[in-house]
């Protein structure tokens, strides 16, 4: 497992996405947090239809609670992907041990766990658009900082 960095889901709302994430994690060798309640029933059989044949090659962490995960990652930086940054993705610095974590589809984040971040990122996009899939916006930051941290797996390469 590479212990460069994680990825974590607070709340996840759509379990498609939650299943996109876990694969995301899967194949690239990160272990993934699920900060709970979820919007749906996180179960094997839902996320291994949402997640495939994924399931089994991530460590999963499931906390009821955000003071929970807090408590479970004490010492790792937390850096959320937000609308609300005040740093932008492309310009960040990621170090190892950080923690990239995405909000709810439908409603982000509450304030006061934004506050509790210990860095805010926003993805740069075109004026007059909203935001990205949450799954995308992951995917963004888990390969920056993956590329930072010469963390990619090692597995086949050219």
């Amino acid at each position: 497992m590479n212990s460069l960095l994680r990825l974590a889901l607070f709340q996840p709302d759509i379990p498609q996405n939650a299943g996109a994430l876990l694969r995301l994690a899967a194949c690239l060798d990160l272990a993934l947090d699920v900060i709970e309640p979820c919007g749906f029933l996180w179960d094997d059989k839902r996320m291994r239809r949402a997640g495939m044949d994924y399931l089994d090659h991530v460590a999963v962490a499931r906390h009821s609670s955000f003071a929970a995960f807090r408590a479970a990652r004490a010492g790792s930086r937390l850096v959320l992907l937000t609308t609300g940054g005040d740093h932008r993705l492309d310009r960040f610095s990621f170090a190892a041990g950080d923690v990239i974590m995405v909000g709810r589809e439908s409603a982000g984040v509450p304030d006061a766990v934004a506050a509790a971040a210990d860095c805010r990122l926003l993805i740069p996009m075109a004026p007059g658009l909203r935001s990205l899939n949450v799954a995308l916006a992951a995917t963004l930051a888990v390969g920056a900082a993956l590329a930072q941290l010469d963390g990619y797996p090692r597995g086949e390469q050219p």
